[in-house]
């Protein structure tokens, strides 16, 4: 194995941690800016567009620029954007280094995968791919939690400053190891589009978007859901991220074996199920549970929460690349695309139910959105049947 890989997975390592942290962060952020929780949400909501929007336009742009050069820029704007986060004096001002972020990040990602794929031989680019897309997933398992523990003792500035100085490490060794002269194939934005619109895709796309629309909603205010709701201490965040990040990794990993396994709609099928389920129950726990009860109960669920979350995202890319196999890299592009998309709109809707509920709501909420993610898997499933005909 390239060991090169294995820093191009350190940098997709230190983008997914600032992403998956900032849940943790909002009540800081909020109180210092002086702002309510579900506005300091916006955070998320402005990355998570910006890189949905953002990273197929920058990906056409960028994509016969030479690819280690791509790289070493998307790191230093988002080091710039951290260090400006940190020393952030107004509210507006970390919000535009979050965007500066976000578009650095996504394009980072999409970067990565190309150039891991261009320093192995055909026979091993899937291995390629799942060591730099694996940063992403030890980032949800011990970047957050670090992350949220750097904050309880350096506060939300810190966390930047830390995650500053991991980019900058990630970008010099990268300087150092990456050759020169690998340079990517451009592909208009027309023909994203196309594969947009071929049959089957668009269902999935909006499946995708669903599903995370209904975790964003709570993921996103985690931070008040066990504060307020399960009446846990803010030091208790990194081990809530903790418990949730070990069973994004089982998930992960048990998601892509049930897809091969069992078949990946089918696994779609359960983990939207068992997502509503789940998200239920984190709106059940604290309403009816004391808080002596209800903070370790919250705590224990992120386990089981995370490993039927995390199941859904490796087998909804093995259900649209089977739809698109010529297509697999544009596909999958606009398969993050609503990814993120859905992440914006679960920290809207989220803020929402804060601003006229309670933390404690967050869970019902979200769980119709899988739900109807699940109606439009079954829906798709039924018309895909052939339908049998009189004979005459």
């Amino acid at each position: 194995m390239d060991k090169r890989l294995f820093w191009l997975a350190l940098g997709s390592f230190t983008i997914s941690t600032e992403g998956f942290v900032i849940s943790s962060l909002l009540p800081d952020i909020a109180s210092d800016a002086g702002i309510s929780i579900p506005l300091a949400g916006s955070l998320i909501t402005a990355f998570a567009l910006a890189y949905a929007v953002g990273t197929p336009i920058l990906a056409t742009l960028t994509g016969e620029w030479d690819r280690r050069r791509v790289i070493l820029w998307t790191l230093v704007f988002f080091v710039l954007g951290n260090l400006v986060a940190a020393l952030s004096s107004s509210f507006e001002v970390l919000l535009i280094a979050r965007i500066v972020m976000a578009l650095s990040s996504g394009l980072f990602a999409a970067t990565a995968q190309g150039t891991a794929v261009a320093l192995v031989d055909d026979h091993h680019r899937a291995r390629a791919i799942a060591v730099v897309v694996g940063g992403t997933t030890v980032a949800v398992a011990v970047g957050a939690p670090l992350g949220a523990l750097v904050a309880t003792i350096a506060g939300w500035r810190g966390t930047f400053f830390a995650i500053a100085g991991l980019g900058a490490l990630a970008g010099a060794i990268l300087w150092y190891r990456l050759p020169r002269g690998i340079v990517g194939t451009r592909l208009p934005l027309r023909l994203r589009l196309a594969a947009a619109l071929r049959p089957g895709v668009p269902s999935i796309l909006v499946t995708t978007t669903l599903a995370l629309v209904g975790a964003f909603t709570v993921f996103s205010y985690v931070a008040p859901l066990a504060i307020e709701g399960g009446g846990l201490s803010p030091l208790a965040l990194p081990g809530m991220l903790l418990a949730f990040g070990v069973g994004a990794v089982i998930g992960n990993i048990a998601g892509g074996q049930a897809a091969d396994r069992f078949g990946a709609t089918r696994t779609v099928s359960w983990s939207l199920a068992l997502s509503a389920a789940m998200l239920v129950m984190l709106s059940v726990i604290p309403t009816f549970l004391p808080h002596h009860i209800a903070g370790p109960a919250l705590m224990a669920m992120m386990v089981p929460w995370g490993i039927v979350g995390w199941a859904f995202p490796p087998a909804q890319a093995s259900r649209i690349i089977k739809l698109a196999p010529d297509a697999a890299p544009i596909v999958l592009s606009l398969n993050a695309s609503a990814l993120y998309l859905g992440v914006a709109l679960g920290a809207v809707v989220g803020g929402a139910v804060l601003r006229y509920g309670a933390p404690a709501d967050l869970g019902l909420v979200a769980a119709a959105f899988p739900i109807v993610g699940l109606g439009v898997v079954l829906a798709e499933r039924m018309l895909a049947r052939p339908v049998a005909m009189p004979a005459e």
